[in-house]
């Protein structure tokens, strides 16, 4: 049973690589951020709530995030598995993936891994995918939030023996076939 969670900075290449990796797998690849994305342009409850965050560049509260997911890993595609890309995105929300994972009987199996890429190369990146909330203080505000939220998790996952570090700054063929490798082992 294949469970992965990507960690890494945005711009990382988190989504691609999910995408990729769910489809060669045939697992449900569940993001956050399209999840949101899509509550925004649908103007959901919670899409209204999230859209002042995103504008900011400041994360969604846990809770609203939270019951996203939880919902999500309780659809039947989940049961065998499946590619977790934005979540979680600080300790609070890992403690909360563990305790989930218990009730829905999932845990065991699953492998963290962080997509390793330089400052400098997420601006670029952000700023050529040309999204409205990808403006360069809005990016490096969104860096500033995970050095001091999401990289705590690097750690976190790396005591519980779960973190698998891969290099994401090469091209996303190499990124891909390093994933693979970690995948079938």
């Amino acid at each position: 049973m294949t469970r992965l969670i990507f960690l890494g900075p945005p711009g990382a290449g988190k989504g691609t690589q999910a995408k990729t990796l769910a489809q060669d797998c045939d697992l449900p690849h569940i993001s956050t951020g399209d999840i949101l994305r899509q509550a925004v342009k649908d103007q959901t409850p919670l899409g209204v709530k999230a859209q002042s965050y995103l504008d900011k560049g400041d994360l969604v509260p846990d809770q609203l995030i939270e019951d996203l997911i939880e919902e999500r890993l309780g659809k039947p595609d989940a049961h065998s598995g499946w590619i977790l890309d934005g979540f979680p995105r600080t300790v609070n929300q890992a403690v909360f993936l563990e305790q989930l994972l218990q009730k829905l009987h999932q845990q065991g199996g699953e492998k963290v891994i962080n997509l390793d890429v330089p400052d400098d190369i997420v601006i670029s990146r952000l700023l050529e995918r040309g999204r409205r909330d990808d403006t360069e203080e809005v990016i490096r505000h969104r860096l500033d939030i995970y050095r001091s939220e999401t990289a705590p998790l690097i750690h976190f996952y790396s005591d519980r023996n779960l973190l698998l570090s891969v290099n994401g700054n090469q091209s996303p063929e190499e990124v891909t076939a390093d994933l693979k490798k970690i995948v079938v082992s």
